[in-house]
């Protein structure tokens, strides 16, 4: 899993030891397109990703070879992951929502959930409300998240937006019920097989 900055140790000094065993790369948008394509490259896996508020680029030239799971649930060897990218709105800027709109995004979802019988993960940019998210407007968690993980209780919520240099008590990793969240800042490896 990726998010918001590149990783030096896969980027500038690349290695391919450092990426072997990787079956999928999650991104939680905010990465450089390019990036994403030499990921994806050199792993030769599927790369999946969400829009970061930051990501009117991909508009002009998306990741090449990746996947844009944006309003869509993707099946990857029976784990399904949900994709909702973008932030709270603080711009006119594409990928950023109210709270209103994000609930109205989900809505469409749910014939597709409903035909998936939930979801295993659901990767998104911003956090959660209240989950590892910040006071200030362009920081805030979108409540909707919490209630998709009240629901269908995904095994992991993945998300980015809150970078480690933002907060002095950043963690990595949070329970709510039974979901552990994830801030995929720069790279998290996760050994996950479905049950």
């Amino acid at each position: 899993m990726v998010a918001d900055e590149p990783c030096k140790a896969y980027w500038d000094y690349y290695d391919e030891t450092k990426l072997k065993g990787i079956d999928l790369i999650l991104s939680a948008g905010d990465l450089p397109p390019e990036y994403l394509s030499f990921l994806e490259t050199f792993t030769n896996v599927p790369l999946l990703y969400v829009h970061g508020n930051h990501d009117t680029k991909y508009d002009r030239r998306p990741p090449e070879g990746c996947i844009c799971i944006d309003d869509k649930i993707y099946v990857y060897k029976g784990v399904r992951i949900m994709g909702l990218g973008g932030s709270m709105r603080y711009n006119d800027s594409n990928y950023m929502y109210t709270e209103k709109e994000m609930k109205a995004r989900v809505r469409k979802m749910r014939f597709s959930l409903m035909m998936h019988r939930g979801i295993d993960i659901l990767l998104t940019h911003a956090p959660a409300k209240g989950v590892g998210d910040e006071e200030d407007l362009p920081h805030q968690g979108f409540q909707c998240f919490n209630d998709l993980m009240s629901r269908y209780k995904p095994a992991y919520m993945v998300h980015g937006h809150v970078h480690k240099s933002y907060v002095h008590n950043f963690e990595r990793t949070r329970q709510v019920g039974s979901t552990t969240v994830i801030n995929a800042y720069e790279r998290y490896l996760l050994d996950f097989e479905k049950t």
